[in-house]
């Protein structure tokens, strides 16, 4: 079974979306290493953007979760899950505001030319997203807690069991263009990484 999925879904309220999210690191700690991170963390109040030429992932998943802010605020996101995950043209971008001094935006990005990106147990929580997207094998309406295509529900996720999930053997993503909250990984390999900071607004789009 094939599905595609084009255009864009904005979230406002607690739910999952209909199309897949795309692999990002939430920390240049985690850009630079290969090793695992946890997955329970609080995020922080900066959201990042990511864009992403094209993806291709195999064992998807999605389902939604609340994630949890410094301080205690709760955040509605949709979970993005992939048990491996190869990208092209990966980039990146955050803006944080400083005090007096103003904008400063750090921006990342890898896979490009014939350089890839790697991921394995990859989830991302996410709000909003952008792309044309392919599912194949796709099952939707599935409880999160049962699918067993993906990598399962991520180990600290505020995400019940029997709600709403879906899950696909396989998906390819062109043109994304996401918000993010956070991303943890088992492995990420940024092959042809680069990274810049620099004062005002520099973002991915």
């Amino acid at each position: 079974m094939e599905s595609v999925a084009r255009g864009g879904t904005r979230w406002k309220r607690f739910a999952v979306v209909m199309v897949p999210s795309v692999a990002a690191t939430a920390a240049i700690g985690v850009a630079l290493s290969q090793g695992a991170l946890a997955a329970s963390f609080n995020v922080s109040g900066q959201q990042f953007k990511v864009s992403v030429d094209r993806l291709d992932g195999t064992g998807f998943a999605q389902y939604g979760a609340l994630d949890t802010q410094h301080g205690g605020k709760k955040i509605p996101v949709a979970v993005s899950a992939f048990k491996s995950a190869k990208l092209k043209g990966l980039c990146q971008s955050v803006v944080i505001p400083v005090p007096v001094f103003g904008d400063v935006s750090l921006k990342l990005t890898a896979g490009n030319g014939s350089k890839t990106v790697e991921a394995k147990n990859l989830f991302i929580d996410l709000d909003q997203l952008n792309a044309d997207a392919t599912f194949r094998g796709i099952d939707i309406g599935v409880a999160a807690g049962d699918a067993h295509k993906g990598p399962g529900i991520n180990k600290g996720d505020a995400a019940d069991p029997g709600s709403f999930g879906q899950q696909s053997d396989s998906a390819t993503l062109v043109g994304v263009k996401q918000t993010a909250w956070a991303t943890s990984a088992g492995t990420f390999k940024l092959s042809g990484l680069s990274m810049k900071v620099s004062k005002g607004k520099n973002e991915c789009f």
